[in-house]
């Protein structure tokens, strides 16, 4: 069961290259889009972070920040980012594999890959919107726009 709306978001380090690392608090004050997916190279995840990509300009406009999570490497997501040239980090949830996944309530134990889910998280770090896509599914924007949205009609 994925983290639902009204939920702490877990704080979490992880690398977006070999040598720089990311955490959830560094984005404290702005909304955090949190996009789970499970593999870098597949099709639905490659359609899926590049519709994001195409849609960053919108996020941006809600002042949030887009971070994807897989459980690749961050050589692997060195490598996805620069092909598919994409203009936001890529966190690498490897080592120990699906930590972060697993708190979120977002690991497939399974496949031992992230589940395909969407977080929007607030500027105090509280999860106001939370979505599970079946695997084979790309969920879209709508459903983060939409939560974005609500955000800025909350604070106004």
């Amino acid at each position: 069961m994925i983290l639902t709306k009204g939920e702490i978001a877990p704080e979490f380090e992880l690398h977006t290259s070999p040598d720089e690392k990311i955490r959830l608090s560094d984005f404290k004050g702005q909304p955090v889009i949190l996009a789970f997916y499970p593999a870098d190279w597949s099709p639905v995840c490659g359609d899926q972070m590049a519709l994001y990509n195409e849609t960053l300009r919108f996020f941006r406009k809600f002042n949030a920040a887009l971070l994807g999570i897989s459980v690749d490497s961050k050589w692997c997501h060195m490598a996805f980012t620069e092909n598919r040239n994409l203009k936001f980090p890529l966190l690498s949830d490897f080592e120990p594999k699906g930590a972060v996944s697993k708190l979120y309530g977002s690991y497939n134990e399974t496949d031992g890959e992230s589940k395909r889910s969407l977080f929007v998280i607030d500027d105090q770090g509280v999860i106001q919107w939370s979505y599970l896509s079946p695997t084979g599914i790309n969920p879209g924007a709508d459903g983060i726009l939409d939560a974005l949205e609500k955000l800025t009609l909350k604070l106004v």
